[in-house]
């Protein structure tokens, strides 16, 4: 392994432990969305794609109802309540576009206004960004991601 490798893990492991929840939903919320748009963009041939990020974006939302329907969680009560009731909207509504009932746009809708607000600044352009500017995601960044450990 050489010395920049070393270094370049060395710093990612203590960037991430100083990085807030909020940073990070914010990165996986981020991600997964670039998958998903990535995916619907790509056309049809990229369908095994985009199954796979509404999957993660599924997972994803898994892990933030569990999250907020924990009575510890230290966000107001109607917000709970309202990610709550998103995280039942982004089930039903993937189960619809898996099925090709429903248009693949207020999936995306959802995650750009949970996105607006963790990050009230306004995005330098329409792709969703992380803080650091990453915009691709994997499934393993998804379900490394402690809050989804019930769901490996």
């Amino acid at each position: 392994m050489n010395a920049h490798l070393m270094a370049r893990r060395a710093y990612a492991q203590s960037n991430s432990s100083t990085r807030t929840h909020r940073a990070i939903e914010y990165d996986l919320i981020a991600r997964v969305t670039h998958r998903i748009k990535s995916a619907a963009e790509a056309g049809p041939r990229h369908y095994p794609a985009l199954v796979a990020a509404l999957h993660d974006n599924r997972k994803l939302w898994t892990a933030l109802a569990v999250d907020v329907a924990d009575h510890g969680n230290k966000l107001p009560q109607e917000l709970r309540a309202q990610i709550f009731y998103l995280s039942e909207f982004v089930q039903f509504h993937t189960a619809k576009v898996l099925s090709r009932r429903a248009k693949l746009s207020p999936l995306i809708e959802v995650n750009s206004a949970i996105l607006a607000g963790l990050n009230p600044r306004p995005p330098a352009s329409s792709a969703a960004k992380t803080p650091d500017g990453q915009a691709a995601c994997d499934a393993a960044t998804i379900t490394a991601h402690p809050s989804l450990a019930p769901l490996r």
